[in-house]
């Protein structure tokens, strides 16, 4: 007859609690799940109606939702770290801080519409990976949709990002360096809607800022400095990073995720030493690939796309090598700065 002893597991708890080795790729196919999820919500304004704790009942007769499984839903959110979860005979649901910050569409900082436009991209992007790998065929877009698609991208969806992230990052970078106090003028290159210009600006009320863009973004770009009362300080020049100049005699350049359109990246940054005067700065925030596995992750994911349609994505450290053969001195290097989407390395650069 056994005999079964309590005090004597019969099984290695540790051994069953160990992920599977197959667990990384469930992982992956549930993000698709959160992706989709979050897609959702923002679509239906889930966010912006959750400032005060709703049940999931009240929440679905405002929707038209199921009441069974908006709670369901709303649970997930929860495990998201989407919403707060306060329990009892009947779950309470509220956006956390975060979710009320960023994507409450009510909110000054709101960045649905950047999300649902990643969401969107990122999606499309999977359903042309295999033709991409099978006959490396790239499809190459006409310069003019190209660029007004980058000036609708820049009046909603990057303007939302450079509001939520990019500026508070320029704005710390930028205003830690010595020279910026006495800065007279600045360039933003394919500043897109030219916030980070304008908040700039607005920190330092001695600078002159220039924003070059493609003319339709350099419209967008000009509403907004309009909007924010600096016409007389911040302005815009149109044209195109291949072909055109964009001026000359700065202290400090700004020039974040350009670099990666370019085809001779080289060519850029001596036209960047060139524009700059002497004693001036280059801030410059680009994706570059980390040599461990694991930090490269985030940067393969969201760049794959772009480096199979030939664009560049150097690897780490590259950029700066790249800034020092041109000619500038004094270069730091900062990594995993956070940026929408992926982190960025920031680099700064010196010309004597």
């Amino acid at each position: 007859m056994m005999s079964y002893h309590a005090t004597e597991p019969a099984v290695s708890i540790e051994s069953l609690v160990k992920p599977h080795a197959l667990q990384p790729c469930w992982d992956m196919q549930l993000a698709g799940l959160s992706a989709d999820a979050l897609q959702l919500a923002l679509q239906h304004g889930v966010f912006t109606q959750l400032d005060q704790w709703l049940s999931a009942a009240e929440l679905a007769l405002r929707l038209g939702f199921d009441a069974t499984n908006t709670d369901y839903f709303l649970e997930l959110l929860s495990g998201l770290g989407l919403v707060e979860c306060q329990g009892g005979a009947v779950r309470l649901y509220r956006n956390t801080p975060d979710s009320r910050r960023y994507l409450n569409a009510a909110s000054p900082l709101y960045c649905g519409d950047a999300l649902l436009f990643r969401h969107t991209i990122l999606r499309r992007v999977g359903t042309q990976l295999e033709g991409l790998l099978t006959t490396g065929v790239v499809d190459v877009p006409e310069p003019e949709r190209v660029q007004k698609g980058w000036a609708e991208a820049a009046r909603l969806q990057i303007a939302q990002e450079q509001l939520a992230v990019t500026t508070e990052v320029a704005c710390e970078l930028v205003a830690g360096l010595p020279e910026y106090e006495k800065a007279q003028r600045l360039l933003d290159l394919g500043g897109g809607p030219g916030l980070v210009a304008i908040a700039l600006a607005q920190q330092q009320p001695e600078l002159q800022a220039v924003v070059f863009e493609y003319p339709e973004a350099a419209e967008v770009a000009q509403q907004r400095i309009e909007a924010a009362g600096l016409e007389r300080r911040v302005h815009t020049m149109a044209g195109d990073l291949l072909t055109d100049e964009f001026g000359a005699d700065y202290d400090i350049i700004w020039c974040s995720s350009v670099l990666h359109f370019v085809p001779d990246i080289e060519a850029v940054l001596q036209r960047l030493y060139q524009a700059l005067r002497s004693g001036g700065v280059l801030v410059c925030c680009h994706a570059e690939v980390p040599a461990e596995a694991h930090k490269a992750t985030a940067v393969l994911h969201y760049y794959l796309h772009m480096r199979m349609q030939g664009r560049q994505v150097w690897p780490e450290g590259q950029l700066a090598q790249k800034l020092q053969q041109v000619g500038f001195t004094q270069i730091q290097q900062y990594d995993a700065v956070r940026f929408p989407v992926a982190p960025v390395a920031a680099v700064i650069a010196r010309k004597e």
